[in-house]
């Protein structure tokens, strides 16, 4: 389904510039501290921000610099319950050039905008990357049933949704059907790719051919080219 492929290739580019992003936001920040000087900074106050849904506090730091300036900033960070507490003495980072940019000294402070960054972007470039990858190997092993596999038919059962699969508020159709081993008289039951439309008014012959890995008959591919093509 095309919406699919769209899907896996959003996904997996807002993850990779994510990743990039978060990679820039950590080494602008090591380029920083190594620039900065530290000095003992008082939080005078605490900022009340208001989202859609929650409220945070971002701690003013007054501070002084070398050159003996009286310097106060907001920091950019953050929370709820507040970072800090009103009269506490905190460590800042600053570079004398421009010490209005100054940061607390903390962890989420100096990391977190990479941090979070990075784990959006890992969570975007896992889905979209493990799609392209399923999708590859899917392809691999259809070619490989092609050029090594046996052609087996197997009777047509049914036609089931796949719920475990929802794309637009849709299930994919799948055929399934069955074969009985001569030797071990085993049965098997395969079950044919995610079909976007519903596929049973076009199933009109009993048996279905299927490549199998005769070494391992969990390899398989249900061949359903018989069916229409899907338009556009």
């Amino acid at each position: 389904m095309k919406t699919l492929n769209i899907i896996k290739y959003v996904f997996a580019f807002i993850g990779a510039c994510m990743l990039a992003g978060a990679f820039a936001s950590y080494n602008s920040t090591v380029s920083f501290l190594e620039r900065s000087e530290t000095a003992q900074g008082t939080v005078v106050e605490l900022i009340r921000s208001r989202s859609s849904d929650s409220i945070s506090y971002y701690p003013v730091v007054q501070f002084t610099a070398r050159n003996g300036r009286a310097i106060e900033f907001q920091s950019s960070t953050g929370s709820n319950p507040p970072p800090h507490n009103r009269g506490e003495q905190v460590t800042v980072f600053y570079e004398p050039a421009n010490p209005e940019g100054a940061m607390i000294n903390g962890f989420f402070s100096l990391w977190g905008a990479a941090l979070i960054i990075g784990v959006l972007g890992s969570v975007f470039g896992l889905v979209g990357g493990g799609m392209m990858a399923y999708g590859m190997m899917k392809g691999r092993s259809k070619a490989y049933l092609e050029k090594n596999g046996v052609e087996i038919h197997a009777v047509f059962q049914a036609v089931e949704q796949n719920t475990s699969l929802t794309v637009n508020g849709r299930n994919p159709y799948r055929i399934v059907c069955q074969w009985q081993h001569p030797q071990t008289r085993e049965l098997h039951i395969f079950r044919s790719e995610n079909l976007w439309f519903d596929p049973t008014d076009h199933v009109n012959q009993e048996k279905v051919p299927v490549l199998v890995d005769e070494g391992n008959f969990k390899k398989y591919w249900v061949n359903t080219s018989f069916l229409p093509k899907l338009a556009g």
